[in-house]
């Protein structure tokens, strides 16, 4: 069992927050510091009888009993503030964080740059002046076409990229906090874009690629992390799902640009090089914005800086005076005993390793990696190749950039109607049945794609525009806010990074596999390619159905409780834990 001097640090830890200053005094202020004590307290219904064995003599005495009181106070508050998170209306979460979803969604937008950037790629293959200057005739079909190597390689290299570039994310952070991270890659990203604007081969260009993929690869590790870490329960699924919804906004503004491109410049390099250069419009505005922006609570808590914790709270909480100094007592408790927790009472930040170490990191690691994995396994990668996809099927040119409009049109919607189902049925629902729609979809493109009329043709580009709905409504929203809610706090930043890089692995398998099947010089399967991803979907289901848990509704510190516990997969959802007791393990207080 833990020692008197394991209470006494907590009461000293508890003593850094208590005597926080509700204003600034020493700038003249005039406003009094606010201790705990100026709070009134509630009688605590804690059972702490396992403290009169927390001792290294045979009795407490009075200063380890009055040590104790402070602990049972501080827990008090903890739990207040996990229950208020908990029960939290949408609407009030709204009135109560509106700077917090506000600072969200600006770092988020950081995505709109990845989803713009890989479909203009997709689409360039599609493009008569990009086929013209970097392709090859095929004297089979007269058409100009990019060898289907280098669709590969130029395809690959971003991915490459984003996996080193995740990586390095995860040991920037550690030093630089998520802000400073974040700008750091902006102006990376405005460095490299040169090198894809000025690119007069395929090898530039795939140079230029690899590099811009390593600041989009921080992109994909911060986002969905901060906004997790700086938002309430309420507004949790819709703020980590808005990164769906900035892809596609990415992507749609690259369908449009793309459209204008084969339109005004057919013959023209302006025709891929102007898509190029209109990324160098996001990474300054984005830059001081987020400049500008409060540090996530949570990261500067585990680096001990609680001064700067409390004033970050204080930028995204509405209110004022001595009730909102409450709140953010109540809120900083809260996460100060949910990272202990987790960590027990270790101060180190954790490491890649620690994510595998122990059975319980180890189970939540390999669900958060298999959860984005299924993101790619259930067919995406084909529909961010829906220009070429379109073209392939038989369908002119300047219709396929049209259905590409369409469709990420409807996947925006998609994604509309999945923030309203989010409150009807879980996180776990939403994925698995937003699987099986898109499963049977697939199956019907198959079946489409083995007759060649010009109807089954374009049949089977209207239901692709069918899938994307469905892909949009489920799995491609909900594992944006799955995976943030599955690992722990202190190690959440590193098995994001190892998530996504999970899924760049096996999405470079599905890019490769998507090309060879449309590609006339390799398989040109074509529509037919629906029966592979449609198996693939039912695969993915079925893992879903056996691993995935259900966090709709739950709190960090319930979520933590629950793996901790090792309550299976399918009864997450049924089961209620009793959170910020002293009852338990006897393993939460061992050495």
């Amino acid at each position: 069992m833990k020692s008197v001097s394991w209470i006494k640090n907590r009461k000293n830890n508890n003593e850094e927050i208590q005597n926080i200053n509700v204003g600034n005094e020493a700038s003249g202020s005039g406003t009094q510091s606010i201790l705990m004590d100026d709070f009134p307290k509630k009688k605590s219904d804690l059972d702490v009888s396992h403290l009169e064995h927390a001792t290294d003599s045979a009795s407490p005495d009075d200063e380890s009993h009055h040590v104790a009181t402070q602990l049972i106070d501080a827990t008090e508050e903890a739990r207040e503030a996990d229950e208020s998170e908990r029960n939290m209306p949408l609407m009030q979460a709204l009135k109560t964080y509106p700077k917090a979803a506000a600072w969200s969604l600006l770092v988020s937008t950081t995505l709109i740059m990845e989803g713009y950037d890989t479909a203009i790629i997709g689409a360039f293959f599609a493009l008569p002046i990009f086929q013209r200057n970097f392709g090859s005739e095929n004297y089979l079909t007269g058409q100009w076409e990019v060898s289907v190597s280098w669709q590969i390689g130029l395809s690959l290299c971003y991915v490459a990229g984003e996996i080193v570039g995740l990586q390095m994310t995860g040991y920037f952070v550690d030093y630089l906090g998520n802000r400073f991270t974040l700008i750091l890659a902006l102006f990376a990203l405005a460095a490299f874009t040169f090198i894809l604007y000025f690119g007069n081969s395929l090898g530039m260009i795939a140079v230029g690629e690899a590099l811009c993929g390593m600041p989009w690869g921080c992109f994909q590790g911060l986002t969905v992390s901060y906004a997790s870490e700086i938002c309430p329960l309420a507004l949790r699924y819709y703020l980590t799902t808005y990164s769906n919804l900035c892809w596609l906004y990415g992507q749609l503004f690259a369908a449009g640009i793309m459209k204008n491109s084969q339109e005004k410049y057919a013959n023209s390099e302006l025709g891929y090089k102007l898509p190029f250069a209109l990324q160098w419009i996001w990474p300054l505005p984005l830059a001081i914005g987020i400049f500008l922006a409060p540090e996530s609570p949570w990261w500067l808590i585990k680096k001990g800086r609680l001064e700067e914790a409390k004033r970050s709270l204080e930028r995204t909480l509405s209110g004022k005076g001595v009730e909102k100094e409450r709140a953010v007592f109540k809120e900083i408790e809260k996460i100060r005993l949910t990272i202990e927790q987790e960590n027990k009472l270790k101060d180190e930040e954790g490491s890649y390793l620690d994510c595998i170490r122990d059975k319980v990191n180890r189970r939540r690691t390999r669900v958060a990696c298999l959860t984005w994995v299924g993101q790619t396994t259930c067919g995406a990668a084909l529909m961010g190749y829906s220009t070429y996809f379109y073209q392939k099927a038989g369908v002119s040119t300047e219709t396929a950039f049209t259905f590409s409009i369409i469709q990420y049109c409807l996947g925006i919607t998609a994604t509309f109607i999945s923030w309203w189902l989010s409150k009807r049925v879980g996180r776990f629902e939403l994925y698995a049945v937003g699987l099986g729609f898109q499963a049977i979809m697939y199956f019907i493109i198959g079946g489409l794609g083995c007759n060649d009329s010009k109807g089954a043709k374009m049949g089977s580009g209207a239901l692709l525009m069918v899938v994307s709905f469905f892909y949009n409504l489920g799995i491609a929203p909900v594992v944006f806010c799955l995976v943030s809610e599955l690992p722990s706090s202190r190690l959440r930043t590193k098995t994001i990074i190892l998530a996504r890089n999970s899924y760049n692995v096996v999405q470079i398998v599905t890019m490769v596999l998507i090309l060879y099947q449309l590609n006339s010089e390799k398989w040109d399967w074509g529509a037919k390619s629906g029966f592979f991803w449609g198996a693939f979907c039912v695969l993915t289901l079925v893992w879903a159905v056996i691993d995935l848990p259900e966090t709709g509704g739950k709190t960090f510190a319930e979520i933590n409780e629950l793996f901790r516990l090792e309550v299976p997969s399918r009864k997450f959802k049924s089961t209620k834990v009793d959170l910020f007791t002293t009852k338990g393990s006897a393993d939460d207080f061992a050495d």
